[in-house]
Protein backbone atom coordinates (compact mmCIF):
# COMPACT_ATOMS: atom_id res chain seq x y z
CA UNK A 1 0.00 0.00 0.00
CA UNK A 2 1.53 3.51 -0.69
CA UNK A 3 2.28 5.15 2.33
CA UNK A 4 1.26 8.45 1.42
CA UNK A 5 -2.08 7.69 0.67
CA UNK A 6 -2.48 5.62 4.00
CA UNK A 7 -1.05 8.64 6.06
CA UNK A 8 -3.95 10.57 4.11
CA UNK A 9 -6.53 8.09 5.11
CA UNK A 10 -4.97 8.21 8.94
CA UNK A 11 -5.62 12.01 8.44
CA UNK A 12 -9.25 11.96 7.50
CA UNK A 13 -10.11 10.24 10.57
CA UNK A 14 -9.77 12.84 13.14
CA UNK A 15 -10.69 15.64 10.38
CA UNK A 16 -14.14 14.02 9.77
CA UNK A 17 -14.89 13.77 13.28
CA UNK A 18 -14.01 16.92 14.66
CA UNK A 19 -16.26 18.48 11.33
CA UNK A 20 -19.01 16.45 14.11
CA UNK A 21 -17.58 17.08 17.30
CA UNK A 22 -17.01 21.02 16.85
CA UNK A 23 -19.76 23.25 18.99
CA UNK A 24 -22.47 24.94 16.72
CA UNK A 25 -21.12 28.11 14.37
CA UNK A 26 -23.23 31.42 15.31
CA UNK A 27 -24.85 33.46 13.42
CA UNK A 28 -26.88 30.57 11.01
CA UNK A 29 -30.44 29.40 11.05
CA UNK A 30 -29.71 26.25 11.66
CA UNK A 31 -26.28 25.85 13.53
CA UNK A 32 -25.28 22.83 13.75
CA UNK A 33 -26.36 22.25 9.75
CA UNK A 34 -23.98 24.97 9.40
CA UNK A 35 -20.82 22.38 9.45
CA UNK A 36 -21.75 22.33 5.45
CA UNK A 37 -18.92 25.22 5.43
CA UNK A 38 -16.46 22.47 6.00
CA UNK A 39 -16.56 21.25 3.00
CA UNK A 40 -18.27 23.81 0.79
CA UNK A 41 -15.76 26.65 1.17
CA UNK A 42 -12.53 24.33 0.64
CA UNK A 43 -13.73 22.67 -2.97
CA UNK A 44 -14.76 26.37 -3.70
CA UNK A 45 -11.34 27.46 -3.33
CA UNK A 46 -9.86 24.59 -4.68
CA UNK A 47 -11.87 24.80 -7.65
CA UNK A 48 -9.89 28.41 -8.25
CA UNK A 49 -6.65 26.94 -7.90
CA UNK A 50 -7.54 24.11 -10.05
CA UNK A 51 -8.31 27.16 -12.76
CA UNK A 52 -5.11 28.66 -12.50
CA UNK A 53 -3.42 25.16 -12.87
CA UNK A 54 -4.80 24.83 -16.19
CA UNK A 55 -3.81 27.75 -17.01
CA UNK A 56 -0.45 27.36 -15.95
CA UNK A 57 -0.10 24.07 -17.89
CA UNK A 58 -2.01 25.68 -21.15
CA UNK A 59 0.63 28.45 -21.62
CA UNK A 60 3.40 25.85 -21.09
CA UNK A 61 1.77 23.78 -24.00
CA UNK A 62 1.12 26.96 -26.23
CA UNK A 63 5.06 27.83 -25.67
CA UNK A 64 6.05 24.41 -25.99
CA UNK A 65 3.29 21.81 -27.63
CA UNK A 66 4.09 18.61 -25.58
CA UNK A 67 1.56 16.29 -24.39
CA UNK A 68 2.71 16.04 -20.95
CA UNK A 69 1.49 19.60 -20.73
CA UNK A 70 -1.90 18.87 -22.41
CA UNK A 71 -2.37 15.91 -20.09
CA UNK A 72 -1.72 18.17 -17.20
CA UNK A 73 -4.41 20.94 -18.35
CA UNK A 74 -6.89 17.86 -19.10
CA UNK A 75 -6.31 17.35 -15.46
CA UNK A 76 -6.56 19.91 -13.91
CA UNK A 77 -9.41 21.01 -15.89
CA UNK A 78 -11.41 17.63 -14.74
CA UNK A 79 -10.52 18.05 -11.37
CA UNK A 80 -11.80 21.79 -11.36
CA UNK A 81 -15.35 20.74 -12.96
CA UNK A 82 -15.52 18.52 -9.95
CA UNK A 83 -14.58 20.41 -7.05
CA UNK A 84 -16.90 23.35 -8.52
CA UNK A 85 -19.32 20.35 -8.63
CA UNK A 86 -19.09 19.70 -5.30
CA UNK A 87 -19.13 23.21 -4.05
CA UNK A 88 -22.33 24.01 -6.05
CA UNK A 89 -24.05 20.48 -4.60
CA UNK A 90 -23.33 21.44 -0.77
CA UNK A 91 -24.00 25.49 -1.32
CA UNK A 92 -27.27 24.31 -3.04
CA UNK A 93 -28.22 22.16 -0.39
CA UNK A 94 -26.59 25.07 2.41
CA UNK A 95 -29.14 27.35 0.46
CA UNK A 96 -32.32 24.96 1.47
CA UNK A 97 -31.43 24.37 4.95
CA UNK A 98 -30.32 27.78 5.89
CA UNK A 99 -32.59 29.82 3.78
CA UNK A 100 -35.54 28.20 2.82
CA UNK A 101 -34.93 27.26 -0.64
CA UNK A 102 -32.77 24.98 -2.97
CA UNK A 103 -32.23 28.15 -5.19
CA UNK A 104 -32.21 31.99 -4.57
CA UNK A 105 -30.77 33.46 -7.49
CA UNK A 106 -28.17 34.93 -5.20
CA UNK A 107 -25.06 36.67 -7.15
CA UNK A 108 -23.00 34.20 -5.66
CA UNK A 109 -25.00 31.25 -6.51
CA UNK A 110 -25.31 32.59 -10.10
CA UNK A 111 -21.80 33.73 -10.38
CA UNK A 112 -20.16 30.44 -9.59
CA UNK A 113 -22.83 29.06 -11.59
CA UNK A 114 -21.48 30.38 -14.37
CA UNK A 115 -18.11 29.22 -13.25
CA UNK A 116 -18.83 25.72 -13.14
CA UNK A 117 -21.01 25.75 -16.66
CA UNK A 118 -17.62 27.46 -18.02
CA UNK A 119 -15.35 24.47 -16.85
CA UNK A 120 -17.76 21.94 -18.64
CA UNK A 121 -17.63 23.52 -21.44
CA UNK A 122 -13.92 23.36 -21.63
CA UNK A 123 -14.30 19.60 -20.67
CA UNK A 124 -16.87 19.65 -23.67
CA UNK A 125 -14.71 21.34 -26.25
CA UNK A 126 -11.82 18.64 -25.25
CA UNK A 127 -14.26 15.62 -25.75
CA UNK A 128 -15.45 17.10 -28.94
CA UNK A 129 -12.79 16.51 -30.89
CA UNK A 130 -11.05 13.64 -31.69
CA UNK A 131 -7.70 14.67 -33.18
CA UNK A 132 -5.45 15.22 -30.06
CA UNK A 133 -3.20 17.71 -31.61
CA UNK A 134 -6.50 19.93 -32.40
CA UNK A 135 -8.19 19.38 -29.01
CA UNK A 136 -4.92 20.31 -26.70
CA UNK A 137 -4.25 23.55 -28.95
CA UNK A 138 -7.96 24.28 -28.32
CA UNK A 139 -8.39 23.78 -25.03
CA UNK A 140 -4.89 25.38 -23.92
CA UNK A 141 -6.06 28.48 -26.09
CA UNK A 142 -9.73 27.97 -24.30
CA UNK A 143 -8.47 27.88 -20.14
CA UNK A 144 -5.92 30.72 -21.02
CA UNK A 145 -8.71 32.66 -22.16
CA UNK A 146 -10.93 31.82 -19.85
CA UNK A 147 -8.97 32.42 -16.51
CA UNK A 148 -9.84 36.11 -15.94
CA UNK A 149 -13.42 35.92 -16.34
CA UNK A 150 -13.36 32.93 -13.90
CA UNK A 151 -11.43 34.97 -11.32
CA UNK A 152 -13.60 37.75 -11.85
CA UNK A 153 -16.72 35.80 -11.02
CA UNK A 154 -15.52 34.01 -8.40
CA UNK A 155 -13.43 36.83 -6.12
CA UNK A 156 -14.43 39.91 -7.93
CA UNK A 157 -18.25 40.52 -9.22
CA UNK A 158 -19.77 38.64 -5.76
CA UNK A 159 -17.83 41.73 -3.78
CA UNK A 160 -18.84 44.37 -6.02
CA UNK A 161 -20.34 46.75 -3.31
CA UNK A 162 -23.99 46.90 -5.46
CA UNK A 163 -23.97 43.30 -5.44
CA UNK A 164 -22.64 41.79 -2.06
CA UNK A 165 -25.71 44.05 -0.62
CA UNK A 166 -27.79 41.95 -2.00
CA UNK A 167 -26.52 38.59 -1.09
CA UNK A 168 -27.33 36.30 1.17
CA UNK A 169 -24.26 34.76 1.17
CA UNK A 170 -22.50 34.66 4.69
CA UNK A 171 -19.47 35.67 3.27
CA UNK A 172 -19.22 37.92 6.19
CA UNK A 173 -19.72 35.84 9.32
CA UNK A 174 -16.63 34.37 8.13
CA UNK A 175 -14.72 37.68 7.24
CA UNK A 176 -15.63 39.45 10.53
CA UNK A 177 -14.40 36.33 12.39
CA UNK A 178 -17.74 35.20 13.74
CA UNK A 179 -16.60 31.58 13.76
CA UNK A 180 -14.76 30.56 16.80
CA UNK A 181 -11.42 29.46 16.90
CA UNK A 182 -12.46 25.60 17.14
CA UNK A 183 -14.66 25.94 14.07
CA UNK A 184 -12.06 27.98 12.14
CA UNK A 185 -9.25 25.29 12.89
CA UNK A 186 -11.18 22.64 11.69
CA UNK A 187 -12.39 24.54 8.30
CA UNK A 188 -8.48 24.98 7.93
CA UNK A 189 -8.23 21.49 8.67
CA UNK A 190 -10.95 20.40 6.29
CA UNK A 191 -8.92 22.52 3.42
CA UNK A 192 -5.73 21.37 3.84
CA UNK A 193 -6.63 17.65 3.75
CA UNK A 194 -8.86 17.94 0.66
CA UNK A 195 -6.01 19.89 -0.50
CA UNK A 196 -4.07 16.60 -0.33
CA UNK A 197 -6.36 14.49 -1.69
CA UNK A 198 -7.25 16.63 -4.79
CA UNK A 199 -3.23 16.55 -5.21
CA UNK A 200 -3.36 12.91 -5.23
CA UNK A 201 -6.02 13.00 -7.50
CA UNK A 202 -3.98 15.22 -9.69
CA UNK A 203 -1.05 13.33 -9.76
CA UNK A 204 -2.77 9.56 -10.38
CA UNK A 205 -4.94 11.17 -12.95
CA UNK A 206 -1.74 12.87 -14.92
CA UNK A 207 -0.17 9.19 -14.37
CA UNK A 208 -2.97 7.83 -16.41
CA UNK A 209 -2.79 10.12 -18.63
CA UNK A 210 0.54 9.15 -19.35
CA UNK A 211 -0.24 5.35 -19.44
CA UNK A 212 -3.22 6.18 -21.98
CA UNK A 213 -0.62 8.53 -24.10
CA UNK A 214 2.31 5.47 -24.51
CA UNK A 215 -0.57 2.70 -25.43
CA UNK A 216 -2.01 4.67 -28.29
CA UNK A 217 1.49 5.55 -29.45
CA UNK A 218 2.41 1.95 -29.10
CA UNK A 219 -1.04 0.51 -31.12
CA UNK A 220 0.26 3.59 -33.86
CA UNK A 221 3.08 1.58 -34.15
CA UNK A 222 1.94 -1.10 -34.31
CA UNK A 223 -0.87 -0.30 -37.08
CA UNK A 224 2.35 1.43 -39.41
CA UNK A 225 4.12 -1.91 -39.07
CA UNK A 226 1.37 -3.91 -40.22
CA UNK A 227 0.72 -1.32 -42.86
CA UNK A 228 4.26 -1.11 -44.47
CA UNK A 229 4.99 -4.01 -47.01
CA UNK A 230 8.61 -3.40 -46.55
CA UNK A 231 8.33 -4.66 -42.51
CA UNK A 232 9.35 -7.56 -42.40
CA UNK A 233 7.91 -7.96 -39.15
CA UNK A 234 8.98 -11.13 -36.95
CA UNK A 235 11.62 -13.53 -38.40
CA UNK A 236 11.32 -16.92 -36.32
CA UNK A 237 14.44 -19.32 -36.94
CA UNK A 238 12.88 -22.41 -39.04
CA UNK A 239 14.56 -26.01 -38.13
CA UNK A 240 16.28 -27.33 -41.57
CA UNK A 241 16.73 -31.29 -42.08
CA UNK A 242 20.42 -32.11 -41.32
CA UNK A 243 22.47 -31.89 -44.92
CA UNK A 244 20.71 -28.56 -45.84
Amino acid sequence: MNFRLFALGLLAIPVALATFLVPDARGFKEPALARMIFWHVPCALLSSLFVLVAAYYAVRYLNSPKMKWDIRVGAALELGALSAGLAMATGILFSRVQWGAWWHNDPRQTSFLIVLLTMLAGLALRGALSDEIKRASSTAVYCVASVIPLIFFTFVFPRLPQIAGNSLHPSQTIAQGQLDTNYRVVLYATFFLLFLCFVALFRRRVKVGEMELTLENLNELDTDRRRDPTDPGVVRPVSLPKGH
